[in-house]
């Protein structure tokens, strides 16, 4: 909690005022049975209405300040917390925002969005708790005892007694409960990783009849969370009557001595109000020591909430933006220079290797490759997607590391092999590339991309809304209308990793040569697993296990590489097969 108040920010104001209103509502209330024992002992001892009456009045003044305390309390707890909470969400987001591939490997997705939500919530709900309850508890207990050895430091001792028990208790709950609502935290990441994998995969579910199969993995995974915190509730639960014993049984011995003592001893000062007192200010403790349980329960599940959000906010981005850095990208030039590459700094194995290219801005590049080659990995590295381990990626002969990096990203466009589209209209995801683009700008770059066709059969147009995920799209649909996103960008390179593999071979010809007439000036690098999409590419690297094992043109890598030639004829074979 110490790290996460300086998110407070604003809010620190209403976390002030609650706590001094917390201290006023505790020494409003507990004047209230002080004040009843002077009634009662006012009555007892036959005084007239005139005293009986100011009484009254001070106990009437008590409660409408401990209601308008305790009002006041309440709405700044609640401002401060949820405040709190905001801050904290925004400050998560902001900082994902920034994190680099390597950053968003090292996090799932699931654990994220457990992390922006239930772990929020927790610690929200602690903080309140804290600055409220654990605040006002504690000052109740604490006075609720002072008055009760100002009326009666015999039978009080009985209260102290007691304090030994109640630590018992709070250890018993910390070496206990803390390991299994760790525990839970984790079986929750999984949880929402699979409801996750289940409802972006429900048509291939649905497809291969798997709902039970799926309906099982989910149950078993619930109820493992079940078991979890059922033990844990099971612990925290048997706290509360254990508490309520002790200082039941406090009460009642402060019954029996005290009844003893006004039956039996002419000269005590115990008298039925200061009685009566003590056990309503025992019932207060009884009451407040409860809260503190339940504090310390939630102070429980939100430190571990509180450590995973702490990972996010301190986690810095393993790419440095370089603001300062180079603001003009003059051409489409590429050269890597003795590259080598390895996803972290423990991995043993490098995924690329030594790699040694140069391109010319206006090229075409066409990139073909086994799966597991690094094709992806090799393109990711222009745009700063990830850094270079060693040797360097130059662009317009600057190293992208010198670039300001929002520039360098705004000149390197790059549609990736996973083709994500948001929730809302065509136009709208259009204008990811360009939110200042014309509806001129927006037409001309989606006949390009070959998508102005499908785009005017829709019922709305450019208007039509698309689900998450663009669900009521075809994947070729999709993959041309993030080709036209990232064209919107009017980048100096246009990178498309296997971006046109939902295509037809008439609709992918027509694309390439659209990009090629029209936009002579850009370099465009072509992943694909189809050397038909490639081969009429001014060059084509060859990849295999990280390295770069050949780089020519068609005809120059049909008659000296193995690997293309037979892929090349396996490919042909199969073209002639689906033709007859």
């Amino acid at each position: 909690m110490k790290k996460l108040l300086k998110y407070l920010k604003k809010y620190r104001k209403d976390t002030y005022l609650t706590i001094i209103y917390a201290v006023l509502e505790t020494l409003a209330q507990c004047f209230i049975p002080f004040v009843t024992a002077s009634m009662i002992k006012s009555i007892q001892n036959g005084e007239g209405l005139d005293k009986l009456l100011n009484y009254s009045t001070i106990l009437f003044i008590c409660c409408v300040l401990a209601l308008i305390f305790g009002g006041a309390l309440g709405i700044h707890s609640s401002i401060a917390s949820v405040g709190f909470s905001y801050n904290l969400r925004k400050e998560m987001f902001e900082n994902i925002q920034k994190f680099s591939f390597q950053n968003i490997d090292k996090f799932n997705t699931s654990s994220l969005v457990t992390r922006m939500t239930s772990d929020i919530s927790n610690v929200q709900m602690a903080f309140m708790m804290i600055i409220k309850t654990a605040v006002k508890s504690p000052l109740m207990v604490i006075f609720s005892l002072v008055m009760s050895f100002i009326l009666s430091k015999e039978l009080s001792m009985a209260f102290i007694i007691t304090l030994p028990f109640l630590v018992a208790i709070f250890t018993f709950i910390t070496l206990k409960a803390m390991p299994l609502f760790q525990k839970v935290f984790k079986k929750y990441d999984d949880l929402n990783a699979g409801i996750q994998e289940n409802i972006r995969g429900i048509r291939v579910v649905k497809g291969f009849v798997r709902e039970n199969y799926e309906i099982n993995k989910f149950d078993l995974a619930s109820k493992s969370i079940y078991k979890l915190f059922s033990k844990a509730e099971t612990l925290v639960s048997a706290v509360d009557p254990t508490t309520t014993l002790v200082i039941n049984i406090n009460i009642v011995l402060i019954l029996y001595f005290g009844s003893y003592l006004l039956i039996n001893d002419p000269q005590t000062q115990i008298n039925v109000g200061i009685l009566s007192t003590l056990v309503l200010y025992g019932i207060q403790m009884v009451f407040n020591i409860m809260m503190l349980i339940m504090v310390y329960v939630m102070i429980v599940i939100a430190y571990e909430s509180s450590k995973r959000i702490l990972e996010i906010l301190s986690e810095k981005s393993t790419l440095d933006e370089n603001l300062d850095g180079v603001t003009e990208v003059k051409n489409g030039d590429i050269s890597f220079k003795n590259v080598c590459f390895k996803y972290n700094d423990k991995a043993q194995n490098y995924a690329l290797k030594n790699i040694n290219l140069e391109i010319k801005s206006g090229e075409v590049i066409g990139i073909l490759g086994s799966t597991g080659s690094s094709k992806t990995t090799l393109i990711q590295l222009i745009n700063r997607l990830y850094d270079v381990s060693a040797g360097s990626v130059m662009v317009g002969g600057v190293d992208v590391r010198d670039y300001n990096l929002k520039i360098l990203r705004d000149n390197v466009a790059i549609v990736l092999q996973k083709n994500i589209l948001f929730s809302g209209s065509i136009k709208e995801n259009l204008k990811f590339g360009n939110e200042n683009a014309t509806d001129e700008e927006i037409i001309e770059v989606c006949r390009l991309a070959q998508a102005h066709q499908f785009i005017e059969s829709t019922s709305n147009g450019y208007d039509t809304l698309l689900n998450q995920g663009g669900s009521n799209l075809s994947g070729g649909q999709k993959q041309r209308l993030c080709i036209a996103r990232a064209l919107l960008k009017k980048p100096k390179i246009l990178i498309l990793d296997d971006s046109t593999s939902a295509l037809d071979n008439k609709t992918d010809n027509l694309l390439r040569n659209s990009l090629k007439n029209y936009l002579p000036e850009v370099t465009k690098i072509i992943v694909s697993q189809r050397i038909s999409s490639i081969q009429d590419s001014d060059k084509i690297i060859i990849m295999n296990n990280g390295e770069v094992i050949d780089f020519g043109n068609h005809q120059e890598l049909l008659s000296r590489s193995d690997i293309y030639r037979s892929t090349y004829d396996n490919q042909q074979k199969g073209a002639s097969y689906e033709e007859k």
